[in-house]
């Protein structure tokens, strides 16, 4: 199903990967909301991005298990060859049960907890520390493993960032420029062997000229890390940031331009210092599963006041980005997709906060009680922002498979869920007793 409107103008048309008569079925057995990904899309995106780095010695992407924390997808990933990116340890245990283990983890390091470090060790994963003081912290909780990694925080030379990541002389992440020289000498010094170095400068970024230029940036710090300390590094993580269209009217990132231009700069920097053989890293999260997710959602209720209001049986809870960043994510109406736009709607969820809307004076087809809603490009930051304010549920995730079957890779919570970690009598909350 493809919305047509004004599709002259589209330049990343918003497709559903079902018909309207396979997904009506699929509603009568798995009532909504719910979240569903599409393997086959989630497959595409991840060898686009292999293929524009096909020119390095080696290239991983370090899927950020952040964005979509199921080991159905994670797996999906690592049977093409990806590992992942971790910051917590629900995480590093995804991995683990998805057979993503030893270096094909990072544990990115932010204000970590000790258990975090040393199921990281466990693991044989690769830790990337977010501060010099964590040298200290990790050797005294876990010990210092063969390999570390740091992340570095550029905002001694740059100053710009964007409403999600902010500018970098703001952001609680990573190293100075002095502190990386310092971190790197420490742990030679105390016997750590090999080194890779770390950096996360855009979120939701569309121009490939920002990760050309982080490139560089990573790849002259490189360089000078080399030749004023003779380390080594085995590694180069150009982060994540790789954006999506979420609005029709936009571009994808072009990654052979990208690819390209990482590759001119390679050859330009890290060959002639000799470093001809470091791999390649990036910890994509949205990139691969952002346009690959839907919350399919169904109408509640109207509401006509001083504006239109269009009420769902989804909520906050099962899309935060809106509310939070102001985002934008699509809509489309499930049998109206080619009918004109002629309404003007705020579209909201059920909690107690005025913010809890999906979309603001949105242009959309006439809307009748019982219609569904398609939501595009929730494959990422979608459900794992869920939360249970007001008491609220968070919904099922389901899977398209390559085949065509779908299948629930998560089932909904219920409300012996929400009570299952209170001490009070059992009885007294047990919905099954009311």
């Amino acid at each position: 199903m493809t919305n047509y409107n004004h599709a002259e103008t589209f330049r990343t048309p918003k497709n559903f990967p079902m018909t309207e008569d396979a997904l009506r079925q699929l509603i009568e057995k798995f009532p909504t909301p719910f979240h569903i990904y599409d393997e086959k899309t989630i497959r595409k995106n991840f060898r686009r991005l292999r293929d524009a780095f096909a020119w390095a010695p080696e290239f991983r992407e370090h899927f950020a298990v952040k964005a979509t924390p199921n080991p159905y997808l994670v797996e999906i990933l690592a049977r093409d060859g990806a590992g992942t990116d971790c910051s917590s340890l629900a995480e590093l245990f995804i991995s683990e049960s998805a057979g993503v283990t030893g270096e094909k983890i990072m544990l990115t390091s932010n204000d970590t907890p000790a258990v975090e470090f040393r199921k990281a060790r466990e693991l044989g994963a690769i830790i990337n520390l977010d501060d010099i003081s964590h040298i200290e912290f990790l050797e005294r909780n876990a010990g210092l493993p063969e390999i570390i990694s740091f992340r570095y925080n550029p905002a001694d030379i740059m100053n710009d960032g964007n409403d999600i990541i902010g500018r970098p002389a703001e952001a609680k992440f990573g190293l100075t420029r002095k502190q990386i020289f310092d971190a790197y000498r420490i742990c030679r010094d105390k016997g750590v062997k090999r080194f890779g170095l770390h950096t996360m400068i855009a979120s939701n970024e569309r121009k490939a000229s920002t990760f050309i230029y982080t490139a560089r940036i990573m790849f002259e710090l490189a360089a000078q890390i080399k030749n004023q300390l003779g380390i080594n590094l085995e590694f180069v993580n150009l982060g994540g940031g790789l954006g999506i269209p979420y609005n029709p009217d936009e571009s994808p990132v072009d990654l052979k331009v990208v690819g390209e231009g990482v590759k001119k700069l390679f050859h330009e920097i890290l060959v002639p210092c000799g470093l001809g053989n470091v791999r390649i890293a990036m910890e994509s999260g949205r990139a691969m599963t952002g346009n690959a997710g839907w919350l399919v959602t169904t109408v509640l209720h109207q509401k006509h006041t001083y504006k239109n209001y269009v009420g769902l049986d989804a909520c906050m809870s099962d899309l935060m980005r809106p509310a939070l960043y102001g985002a934008y994510h699509h809509i489309t109406i499930l049998g109206k997709e080619n009918l004109p736009a002629e309404e003007i709607y705020d579209v909201t969820g059920s909690l107690c906060e005025n913010n809890d809307k999906f979309a603001i004076d949105r242009r959309l087809p006439k809307i009748d009680t019982g219609d569904v809603l398609i939501i595009h490009d929730t494959g990422a930051h979608g459900h794992a922002m869920g939360f249970n304010y007001n008491g609220k549920l968070r919904s099922a995730e389901l899977l398209i498979r390559e085949n065509g079957e779908v299948e629930m890779i998560r089932r909904a919570e219920t409300l012996a869920d929400y009570f299952a970690t209170l001490n009070f009598p059992n009885a007294r909350l047990n919905p099954a007793t009311k």
